[in-house]
């Protein structure tokens, strides 16, 4: 399954991108909640990330999504007109839907309607590339899908009575209700099939970390917001060729590599960037990938200084390293791309975050101090 299933669904003119309309419901919660412009900003940029154009937006101003169609019926006139205008192919929520609310307001706009989460797990299932990463994002399809599937419409709301059947009498499932029960025991079965490929899977990285521990051999993980820089920073420390690019989520399978200075060797690791929402579905089945920053002796933790919102990413990070349980790994704050931040942005980081290094991997400054700092942490982790 992994793999997009919203431009395969979408598929037009051959190198044709497909038209987006965003919607979202402002409930007037600080500048970076759903539907704020830092939101809808990222939103935005997910799209872009994941092959679409965004012709427009709807925002309702609310204290909360209406249970039925997430914004008002009159903002749902004016995103169906806006979607008709635009000949848009989808619609896309800031926020995560209910299995009515996508039902009801594809009934009222004419289009598909997919919400955040399912845009970020299409872009995971087309980054992933080892066979780890293909797994864990085929577990988060599968927890995102079972509960979102529908049948095909008032066949699903019939119940067998009398003689239809075959005769099987009252209370005999319709035709869309047996088709949904026999898609749900499979999505389950195959769940099942992946969880164990999985734990195999997480085995053999356990036993990668048990080896380096033996061995005494400091671990540094590499964390932090998507696109703050952090593959760039481990090709300029290490030589390595991690794969960059100014796209969300360009990795997401660790990427590990020694760095040796002195007498003192150590591993660097490369993980997945986090972002604000990011789905649940996505930490529990990154969680065994995710373990490389809790079993880490030191959390690199890189900030993009040239981001507006540069304090709420770190605030999103730090929630999503304690829900891992990496909230009391050792961390190293690096404020990356300082070659492009204005310099009133540095130097407001910095006097939040005195002890924070400030560098540019694109340029290469910064980065022999970052060297020492990291070879004088890893040291400590020796003693």
């Amino acid at each position: 399954m992994a793999g997009s299933w919203l431009l395969g669904a979408l598929a037009g003119a051959p190198g044709e991108r497909p038209t987006a309309v965003l919607v979202a419901v402002h409930q007037e919660d600080g500048d970076s909640g759903p539907g704020s412009e830092t939101s809808l900003t990222e939103l935005r940029r997910l799209a872009d990330t994941d092959g679409l154009d965004v012709a427009d937006a709807v925002v309702q101003n609310r204290s909360r999504p209406d249970p039925a169609t997430y914004v008002g019926s009159g903002k749902v006139d004016e995103l169906a007109a806006l979607a008709e205008h635009a000949h848009a192919d989808l619609v896309i929520a800031d926020g995560e839907l209910s299995p009515g609310q996508v039902r009801n307001l594809e009934e009222r706009v004419g289009v598909r309607v997919v919400d955040r989460t399912a845009l970020i797990l299409d872009i995971f299932a087309e980054h992933a590339r080892t066979s780890e990463g293909r797994v864990q994002v085929e577990l988060a399809q599968i927890a995102y899908q079972l509960p979102r599937l529908r049948g095909d419409g008032r066949a699903m709301s019939r119940v067998g009575g009398g003689r239809v059947a075959g005769g099987a009498g009252i209370g005999v499932r319709g035709p869309g209700e047996m088709r949904l029960e026999t898609q749900r025991r499979t999505l389950r079965q195959r769940a099942t099939r992946l969880r164990r490929n999985a734990s195999e899977l997480a085995r053999r990285r356990e036993r990668t970390r048990s080896r380096r521990a033996r061995n005494q051999v400091p671990s540094v993980s590499i964390t932090g917001y998507t696109n703050a820089g952090k593959s760039a920073l481990l090709n300029r420390l290490t030589g390595a060729q991690a794969q960059v690019q100014d796209v969300l989520f360009a990795t997401l399978d660790p990427t590990v590599r020694r760095i040796s200075t002195g007498d003192l060797t150590y591993t660097v690791t490369d993980t997945v960037g986090f972002v604000r929402h990011l789905p649940h579905q996505l930490v529990d089945a990154f969680r065994s990938t995710l373990e490389e920053v809790t079993r880490s002796d030191l959390a690199m933790h890189v900030v993009d200084a040239s981001a507006p919102d540069a304090l709420d990413q770190v605030t999103t990070v730090h929630g999503v390293l304690h829900e891992i349980g990496a909230g009391e790994v050792p961390e190293l704050l690096v404020l990356n791309k300082i070659d492009i931040a204005p310099p009133e942005w540095v130097d407001a980081l910095r006097r939040v975050y005195p002890d924070a290094v400030p560098v540019s991997a694109r340029t290469g400054t910064g980065i022999d101090d970052l060297r020492t700092v990291l070879a004088a942490r890893a040291r400590l982790t020796r003693r």
